[in-house]
C-alpha cells in the first residue's frame, strides 16, 4: 500500500520577541539576532498509508495543531519535506471561514475557491446547511456564531467536498454531543471508503473508537508512533502521572524536554 502522507524531518521555527520593536529590528537587521528561536516542531518524520486513521495526542503546547496545519498546507514547514497524495481538508474551529461574511457566503466562497461552479454550489448548499444544523442563522455573519456553530459549518462544508485526506483538529470538542456523534458517524463512513484521516482530540475514548495509529508529540518532538492500542496505553499512563505532578514539577518536566530539544537543534547546526 502506498504512502498517502509522508513527512521527513519536519520542523517549524518561530521567533519570540520580548517587545514589538525587536520584531521590527529583526526584519531590518536579521544578522543581529534579535528575538529567540522557538521550535514548535522538530525532526518529525512519519509515513501514513492510504486508509489509515492517525490520532495526534500530547499535552497542550506539544505541536499537534501546528503539525495539522502543516499537513493541510495552511502554514509552511521551516525545514523538512511534506508530501501528500490527494486533496486535503482541515476541519478546525474558524478554519477557512471569513467572520465578516454570512454562513451562506462562506459556503459559496470556500467552494468557489475549490473549483466548484455556482450551479454545483447551489445543489450542495441545502445539504451543507442541513447537516450543520444552523438553518436559522445561515444568513447571519459568522462573527455572531458560537464556536460550536462555526465548527459545525466548517465540518459540514469539508465533508461535503469529499476530500482524499481529512484533518480534524478539535472540531468535535465544541458544540453538543449529538452533533459530535453524527460527525463521528460521517467519519466512520469515510473510514469505510478508505479515506486517510488525522484526528486531533483530547478525548481518549474517541481515539480508541476511531484511530488505528497514534502519533504522540511531546513539546514538538515525536515521543512515540505506532498502533493505537499500544501508544494510547503508554500515553494514558503518562497522563495519570502528569496530572499528579505539582505546578513546579510540570514546569521542570517541560524545561527538561525543551532542553533536550535545544541539544538536537545545536547538533543540527554543527552538522550543517
Amino acid at each position: 500500500m502506498s504512502a498517502k502522507v509522508e513527512l521527513k524531518n519536519v520542523a517549524k521555527k518561530y521567533k519570540l520577541y520580548k517587545k514589538q520593536s525587536d520584531r521590527l529590528l529583526d526584519m531590518l537587521l536579521p544578522f543581529k539576532g534579535y528575538g529567540e528561536d522557538f521550535y514548535a516542531l522538530q525532526n518529525v518524520s512519519l509515513s501514513v498509508d492510504e486508509g489509515s486513521i492517525v490520532g495526534l495526542v500530547g499535552i497542550n503546547g506539544s505541536g499537534k495543531s501546528t503539525l495539522a496545519n502543516i499537513i493541510a498546507g495552511i502554514i509552511p514547514a521551516t525545514e523538512g519535506e511534506v508530501k501528500s497524495d490527494g486533496n486535503v481538508a482541515l476541519i478546525a474551529v474558524n478554519a477557512g471561514l471569513d467572520a465578516k461574511l454570512t454562513g451562506r457566503e462562506n459556503i459559496e466562497l470556500k467552494l468557489l475557491m475549490l473549483g466548484f461552479t455556482r450551479k454545483q454550489i447551489k445543489e450542495m448548499e441545502h445539504e451543507i446547511i442541513e447537516f450543520a444544523e444552523i438553518e436559522k442563522f445561515i444568513d447571519q455573519p459568522v462573527k455572531t456564531y458560537s464556536s460550536g456553530m462555526k465548527s459545525r459549518l466548517g465540518f459540514s462544508i469539508s465533508v461535503r467536498v469529499n476530500p482524499d485526506i481529512l484533518i480534524i483538529d478539535e472540531a468535535l470538542s465544541v458544540g453538543d454531543s449529538s452533533f459530535a456523534e453524527k460527525s463521528l458517524e460521517k467519519m466512520m463512513e469515510f473510514k469505510e471508503k478508505g479515506k486517510t484521516m488525522f484526528f486531533v482530540s483530547h478525548s481518549i475514548s474517541q481515539m480508541k473508537k476511531f484511530c488505528d495509529h497514534i502519533l504522540w508529540l511531546e513539546f514538538g518532538t515525536v515521543k512515540e508512533y505506532g498502533k493505537a492500542d499500544v501508544v494510547l496505553k503508554d500515553y494514558e499512563k503518562f497522563l495519570d502521572d502528569y496530572k499528579k505532578m505539582s505546578k513546579a514539577d510540570k514546569k521542570k518536566y517541560r524545561d527538561e524536554a525543551l532542553a533536550r530539544q535545544a541539544v538536537i537543534v545545536k547538533e543540527k547546526i554543527l552538522q550543517a
